[in-house]
C-alpha cells in the first residue's frame, strides 16, 4: 500500500464512560478509543438480532458478473485488463433525499463515452439501503427514484436499518430487501413503481460477487450494534475465502465497521476476532475491507493474522444531512493517528461531507479513490478530485 512514512499521533481517549460488566455497550466489546461526539450523546437503542430468510438460490450463493453486466462491458474488462465500480453506503434518505441524489449525480459523472474502459461496470452498495425498518413502501422514494438515472446494475448487502421490522407494516426481516435485491429472476419489483430498474438476482442476503478480476466476498452483519454473523455464514464464510481464486483480487464487504473512530458507533471487536479466526482457519487473508454505517468516510490501515490491510469506512452516501462527526482532537491534529489498544491507526477521514468510493481494478493492483461531494447548493463544474487515494498492490 501506498503511504507517507509519518510517525502516528496518539490520541489519548477520554474517561471511559460506564460501560457495564465486563466494558461492554450493547453486548459489544467497545474499542479503547471511544470518543463521544457533542452531536450524538444519546444512547443506542439496542437492535435485536433478527432470524435470516430463506436463501433465493442454491450454495455456495455465488453470482456471476456476467449475468448482470452487459455482455460489451465484459468483453471491455478481458480485453483492458481493467475493472471499474462504486462503493458506498447509508444511503437512504428519510426526511428528503436530497444529499443522496447530489451524490448520485456525481457518481453519474464518472461515465463517459470517451473513456469506456473506465465506466463503472456497478455499483456495490454497502447496507442501509431503506430507513429506518427496510419497508418496502420506502423502496421508491429511498432507492429507486434517486438512482433512476444511475445507468450500471446496483448490487448489495443488508445493513442493520434494512433487516430491521415495522411492526405496524406485517413485513419480516429483509422481506423488501429480498424482493429488491435478491429476486430468481430480474423482475420488475412492484416497490419500483414508475423506475425503469429490475430487481437485482443475488442468491442470498450474504453471497459472493465473482468478476473477472475480483471476488468480493458480502456478508451479512444483522442488526444488533457490532454486528453478527450466523453460525452457518460463518462456515460459509471461511469455505468462500478458501474457494477465492489466488490469481484475482479478494474484497471482503459487511456493513458494521470492524475499525472506526466514530463514539457512538465504536469499531467491533467481535467482528475482528471472527475475521482474524476466519482468515487463520482458511489461510487467506482479504486484500482490503469496506464497511458503512457510520454516515463518514474513515480508512484505517489495520492488520488480520499478521498482515497490513486497509479498512473502509464508506458510510456517507446521502442519509440525513448532519453526518458523524468524529472527536475534536481528530480535527485538531494530523492523520494517521494511532487508536490505543489497537494494531490499527486512522490513516484519513472526512466528516464534512458526502461523497462515495471509486475502485480501479487491473492486474496486480486495486485503486481507491474516496470523493467527496460539494453540497447539493453548490453548483457541479469540472470532475471532482480525489479526497483520498490509496493503491494496494496484490500478488496476481
Amino acid at each position: 500500500m501506498s503511504a507517507k512514512a509519518r510517525k502516528p499521533t496518539l490520541i489519548k481517549p477520554p474517561s471511559a464512560p460506564n460501560l457495564g460488566p465486563g466494558g461492554r455497550k450493547f453486548g459489544i466489546s467497545v474499542m479503547p478509543l471511544h470518543f463521544q461526539s457533542p452531536l450524538d450523546t444519546g444512547q443506542i437503542p439496542p437492535q435485536p438480532w433478527r432470524d435470516l430468510p430463506p436463501p433465493t438460490g442454491q450454495p455456495p450463493f455465488r453470482l456471476g458478473v456476467e449475468s448482470v453486466v452487459p455482455a460489451d462491458v465484459i468483453q471491455r474488462i478481458n480485453s483492458s485488463g481493467k475493472m471499474v465500480f462504486h462503493m458506498v453506503g447509508d444511503t437512504g434518505g428519510i426526511n428528503e433525499t436530497s444529499d443522496e441524489e447530489n451524490v448520485a449525480s456525481y457518481m453519474e459523472q464518472d461515465f463517459s463515452s470517451n473513456a469506456m474502459e473506465s465506466n463503472p461496470a456497478f455499483y456495490y452498495h454497502l447496507g442501509d439501503v431503506v430507513y429506518y425498518e427496510g419497508e418496502g413502501m420506502n423502496y421508491y422514494a429511498q432507492f429507486y427514484e434517486p438512482y433512476n438515472r444511475y445507468p450500471a446494475p446496483i448490487l448489495a448487502i443488508p445493513g442493520n436499518h434494512d433487516g430491521d421490522v415495522d411492526p405496524t407494516t406485517g413485513e419480516t426481516s429483509l422481506e423488501a430487501f429480498v424482493r429488491n435485491f435478491c429476486a430468481q429472476v430480474p423482475i420488475h419489483s412492484p416497490d419500483a413503481k414508475d423506475a425503469t430498474r429490475d430487481a437485482m438476482t443475488q442468491p442470498n442476503v450474504y453471497w459472493t460477487l465473482q468478476t473477472p478480476l475480483l471476488t468480493i466476498i458480502g456478508l451479512y452483519s444483522n442488526c444488533p450494534e457490532g454486528g453478527q454473523l450466523s453460525a452457518d455464514q460463518m462456515s460459509w464464510f471461511a469455505s468462500e475465502l478458501q474457494a477465492a481464486p489466488t490469481d484475482k483480487a479478494l474484497i471482503v464487504a459487511v456493513h458494521h465497521p470492524i475499525y472506526s473512530a466514530y463514539g457512538a458507533h465504536p469499531g467491533s471487536q467481535p467482528l475482528k476476532d471472527l475475521f482474524e479466526r476466519t482468515c487463520a482457519n482458511a489461510n487467506r487473508v482479504p486484500d482490503a475491507v469496506f464497511t458503512g454505517h457510520v454516515h463518514n468516510y474513515q480508512r484505517f490501515n489495520g492488520q488480520l493474522c499478521g498482515k497490513p490491510v486497509p479498512f473502509f469506512v464508506v458510510g456517507a452516501g446521502g442519509y440525513n444531512k448532519r453526518l458523524h462527526v468524529l472527536a475534536q482532537p481528530f480535527h485538531d491534529g494530523q492523520p494517521p493517528f494511532e487508536m490505543p489498544g489497537s494494531v490499527g491507526t486512522l490513516e484519513s477521514f472526512c466528516d464534512q461531507s458526502h461523497g462515495y468510493m471509486r475502485v480501479d481494478v487491473t492486474k496486480g493492483k486495486i485503486t481507491c479513490n474516496y470523493f467527496a461531494v460539494p453540497d447539493p447548493s453548490v453548483p457541479q463544474g469540472k470532475p471532482l478530485a480525489p479526497f483520498d487515494t490509496l493503491e494496494i498492490p496484490f500478488s496476481a
